[in-house]
Protein backbone atom coordinates (compact mmCIF):
# COMPACT_ATOMS: atom_id res chain seq x y z
CA UNK A 1 0.00 0.00 0.00
CA UNK A 2 2.59 2.71 1.17
CA UNK A 3 4.98 1.47 -1.57
CA UNK A 4 1.87 1.91 -4.93
CA UNK A 5 1.46 5.36 -2.78
CA UNK A 6 5.06 6.13 -3.24
CA UNK A 7 5.03 5.28 -6.67
CA UNK A 8 2.17 7.57 -6.91
CA UNK A 9 3.56 10.13 -5.20
CA UNK A 10 6.73 9.78 -7.90
CA UNK A 11 4.21 9.63 -10.87
CA UNK A 12 2.39 12.88 -9.94
CA UNK A 13 5.95 14.71 -9.44
CA UNK A 14 6.56 14.03 -12.93
CA UNK A 15 3.51 15.13 -14.52
CA UNK A 16 3.25 18.08 -12.58
CA UNK A 17 6.80 19.36 -13.31
CA UNK A 18 6.40 17.68 -17.18
CA UNK A 19 3.57 21.09 -17.51
CA UNK A 20 6.51 22.98 -16.09
CA UNK A 21 9.21 21.76 -18.74
CA UNK A 22 7.05 22.56 -21.82
CA UNK A 23 7.55 26.08 -20.78
CA UNK A 24 10.91 26.29 -18.67
CA UNK A 25 13.16 23.65 -20.56
CA UNK A 26 13.18 20.53 -21.49
CA UNK A 27 15.60 19.56 -18.74
CA UNK A 28 12.93 19.04 -16.31
CA UNK A 29 11.82 15.54 -17.27
CA UNK A 30 14.58 13.95 -16.69
CA UNK A 31 15.71 15.32 -13.46
CA UNK A 32 12.06 14.59 -11.54
CA UNK A 33 12.58 11.11 -13.16
CA UNK A 34 16.28 11.17 -11.15
CA UNK A 35 14.34 12.47 -8.26
CA UNK A 36 11.45 10.19 -8.01
CA UNK A 37 14.23 7.24 -8.62
CA UNK A 38 16.13 8.91 -5.43
CA UNK A 39 13.02 8.74 -3.13
CA UNK A 40 12.44 5.12 -4.36
CA UNK A 41 15.73 4.04 -3.59
CA UNK A 42 15.61 6.00 -0.33
CA UNK A 43 12.22 4.31 0.74
CA UNK A 44 14.03 0.98 0.22
CA UNK A 45 16.78 1.61 1.76
CA UNK A 46 15.23 2.68 5.05
CA UNK A 47 12.56 -0.04 4.60
CA UNK A 48 15.20 -2.35 5.08
CA UNK A 49 17.16 -0.85 7.54
CA UNK A 50 13.59 -0.97 9.96
CA UNK A 51 13.45 -4.53 8.37
CA UNK A 52 16.78 -5.26 9.88
CA UNK A 53 16.74 -3.50 12.92
CA UNK A 54 13.48 -5.39 13.99
CA UNK A 55 14.98 -9.00 13.09
CA UNK A 56 18.28 -8.11 14.96
CA UNK A 57 16.23 -6.80 18.12
CA UNK A 58 14.01 -9.79 18.39
CA UNK A 59 16.75 -12.20 18.18
CA UNK A 60 18.50 -10.47 21.01
CA UNK A 61 15.98 -10.64 22.88
CA UNK A 62 14.95 -14.41 22.04
CA UNK A 63 18.15 -15.03 23.03
CA UNK A 64 18.20 -12.37 26.05
CA UNK A 65 21.40 -10.96 25.09
CA UNK A 66 21.44 -7.48 27.07
CA UNK A 67 20.11 -3.65 25.49
CA UNK A 68 18.49 -5.29 22.52
CA UNK A 69 17.39 -1.68 21.82
CA UNK A 70 21.17 -1.29 20.52
CA UNK A 71 19.45 -2.60 16.97
CA UNK A 72 18.11 0.94 16.31
CA UNK A 73 21.96 2.70 15.98
CA UNK A 74 24.34 1.66 13.15
CA UNK A 75 27.76 0.82 14.65
CA UNK A 76 26.01 -0.92 18.28
CA UNK A 77 24.20 -2.53 16.26
CA UNK A 78 27.32 -4.62 15.75
CA UNK A 79 28.08 -4.99 19.19
CA UNK A 80 24.80 -6.45 19.80
CA UNK A 81 25.28 -8.97 16.70
CA UNK A 82 28.95 -10.09 18.68
CA UNK A 83 27.41 -10.02 21.73
CA UNK A 84 24.56 -11.93 20.62
CA UNK A 85 27.12 -14.59 18.70
CA UNK A 86 29.26 -14.77 22.12
CA UNK A 87 32.48 -13.32 20.18
CA UNK A 88 35.16 -11.43 21.20
CA UNK A 89 34.33 -7.36 20.78
CA UNK A 90 37.24 -6.33 19.16
CA UNK A 91 36.19 -8.18 16.39
CA UNK A 92 34.23 -5.34 15.26
CA UNK A 93 37.59 -4.05 14.17
CA UNK A 94 37.50 -7.24 11.57
CA UNK A 95 33.99 -5.25 10.40
CA UNK A 96 35.70 -2.11 8.78
CA UNK A 97 38.19 -4.17 6.58
CA UNK A 98 37.18 -4.91 2.95
CA UNK A 99 36.80 -8.30 2.21
CA UNK A 100 37.54 -10.14 5.78
CA UNK A 101 34.46 -8.36 6.68
CA UNK A 102 32.62 -10.56 4.38
CA UNK A 103 34.03 -13.95 6.38
CA UNK A 104 33.49 -12.20 9.55
CA UNK A 105 30.07 -11.47 9.05
CA UNK A 106 29.28 -14.73 7.57
CA UNK A 107 31.19 -16.15 10.93
CA UNK A 108 28.97 -13.78 12.90
CA UNK A 109 25.75 -14.18 11.70
CA UNK A 110 26.91 -18.21 11.88
CA UNK A 111 27.01 -17.96 15.23
CA UNK A 112 23.87 -15.93 16.21
CA UNK A 113 21.92 -18.61 13.82
CA UNK A 114 23.39 -21.44 16.50
CA UNK A 115 22.48 -18.84 19.15
CA UNK A 116 18.96 -19.55 17.84
CA UNK A 117 19.32 -23.19 17.90
CA UNK A 118 18.90 -23.38 13.78
CA UNK A 119 21.79 -24.98 11.31
CA UNK A 120 24.64 -22.76 11.28
CA UNK A 121 23.94 -23.05 7.40
CA UNK A 122 21.83 -20.30 7.57
CA UNK A 123 25.28 -17.77 8.73
CA UNK A 124 26.61 -19.17 5.22
CA UNK A 125 23.14 -18.18 3.33
CA UNK A 126 23.96 -14.25 4.20
CA UNK A 127 26.20 -14.01 1.06
CA UNK A 128 23.37 -14.94 -0.98
CA UNK A 129 22.11 -11.46 -2.31
CA UNK A 130 18.40 -12.40 -2.25
CA UNK A 131 18.45 -14.88 0.43
CA UNK A 132 20.50 -12.31 3.12
CA UNK A 133 16.77 -10.28 3.34
CA UNK A 134 14.88 -13.75 4.60
CA UNK A 135 17.82 -15.16 7.03
CA UNK A 136 17.18 -12.67 9.51
CA UNK A 137 13.69 -12.58 9.68
CA UNK A 138 13.77 -16.50 9.86
CA UNK A 139 16.23 -16.52 12.68
CA UNK A 140 14.10 -13.70 14.23
CA UNK A 141 10.75 -15.01 13.64
CA UNK A 142 10.95 -19.18 13.89
CA UNK A 143 10.25 -21.62 16.10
Amino acid sequence: MKASLSWLLGIAAVLGLSGVAGAQSSDALPTALAGTMLMFFVFCIVAVYIYMALALQTIATKTATANPWLAWIPIANLVLMLNVAKKPLWWILLFFIPLVNLIIAIMVWMAVAEARHKPNWWGILMIVPAVNIIVPGYLAWSD
